[in-house]
């Protein structure tokens, strides 16, 4: 788990503005947030946005960028994945469908990998789907965590290591994010604070990382679904994500380790002291490079909370929701493009550029060594 070596990491945050945001067609009536982001194979920037029909029904559709890469336009070009499959219909209140995807492309099994939460019967379960070329998607399956010790039930906010990684247990694998589910969250946010805030950080619903073995994947894609491992990774914290946290972003590779924006959510009061809501807010993780479970940083302070209109009022008030991250060819160096959900209605972007870090103590003792 976090063994934290990164004294500071400098950033500084420029808001872009809105990207997306609903149409006025059915199928956007309830939002249209928490896209995944990718680069084609020539280059081409494409935008995952989850599109909300009403009664919570989730799609998830593909918009292209045009225009200047520095202030890109995007025009819908339908849809990478509806509710279809089994595990993603249900006749129950509450919704169901394809829901916040993640899209990562990687080298070693020359496909994009699209991590995603179907919303079923069951309820929310984590689901991949292979695209060779970021357009049309092939549905693997959900995962599966059926393995002895693994925690088995409710799970979302899942994204792929672009790159095999080492396990706890030191195997060669591919990792992805996920975040197990405690009922208790989704009941009544207010009225769930001080039982979460009485419960240890450990078993508050935090950022977990599942590992699949790669031989098995070289195999047979459809072993990707096959968790064997699991360590949680980022406890939530005091200072800020006390209720819970979870995978934003998929990790990029820095200097100092695989990169990422995740999510932190704390209750949101008024002058009175009187909780009135959940508030969402993204910061920065960096993992060691071979071995992600050890965390190297992560921010003290968030580095973008709800501020603006778009941010602060919505269909959930309250939220900026990290999930795309785009590297612009003409970015300046260690600058990076965060497509963000704002409040559950619409989708926005940021640029993020990174400084200097600033090791502790046991990394300069082990870059001497």
């Amino acid at each position: 788990m976090e063994e934290l070596s990164i004294a500071s990491l400098a950033s500084t945050v420029t808001r872009l503005g809105v990207v997306l945001q609903p149409d006025g067609e059915p199928d956007e009536a309830e939002g249209v947030l928490n896209p995944a982001v990718a680069r084609t194979r020539d280059g081409r920037l494409l935008l995952y946005p989850r599109m909300v029909a009403a009664g919570n029904q989730s799609r998830i559709g593909i918009a292209e960028a045009s225009g200047a890469e520095d202030a890109p336009g995007f025009q819908r070009a339908g849809y990478a994945l509806e509710p279809q499959a089994a595990y993603e219909l249900r006749q129950e209140p509450g919704g169901f469908g394809c829901e916040d995807p993640r899209v990562t492309f990687v080298p070693l099994l020359d496909s994009y990998v699209m991590a995603y939460t179907a919303y079923g019967p069951k309820g929310p379960r984590i689901a991949f789907a292979l695209s060779q070329d970021g357009r049309a998607w092939e549905r693997l399956g959900l995962a599966d965590f059926s393995a002895p010790g693994l925690l088995c039930g409710d799970d979302k906010d899942a994204a792929l290591f672009p790159e095999p990684v080492i396990s706890p247990k030191g195997v060669h694998s591919f990792a992805f994010y996920h975040r197990p589910m405690l009922h208790i969250s989704a009941v009544d946010g207010c009225a769930a604070v001080p039982i979460i805030l009485g419960m240890e950080p450990r078993d508050r619903e935090s950022m977990h990382i599942a590992y699949v073995p790669v031989e098995a994947v070289l195999k047979d894609r459809r072993n990707l679904l096959k968790v064997a491992e699991s360590a949680l990774v980022l406890v939530p914290a005091q200072g800020w994500g006390a209720i819970k946290n979870g995978a934003g972003t998929p990790p990029v590779r820095i200097d100092e380790g695989w990169l990422s924006f995740f999510h932190g959510v704390d209750g949101w009061h008024d002058g009175q002291g009187n909780c009135i809501g959940m508030r969402y807010s993204a910061g920065i993780v960096v993992h060691d490079i071979e071995r992600p479970h050890i965390v190297l940083y992560r921010s003290p302070t968030p580095i973008l909370a709800p501020e603006t209109l778009e941010e602060t009022v919505g269909i959930v008030n309250n939220v900026v929701f990290p999930t795309g991250i785009d590297r612009r060819p003409d970015a300046p160096a260690r600058s990076y493009d965060i497509y963000y959900g704002m409040a559950d209605a619409c989708i926005g972007r940021v640029q993020v550029t990174l400084g200097a870090s600033v090791f502790g103590e046991r990394a300069a003792e082990e870059s001497a060594a």
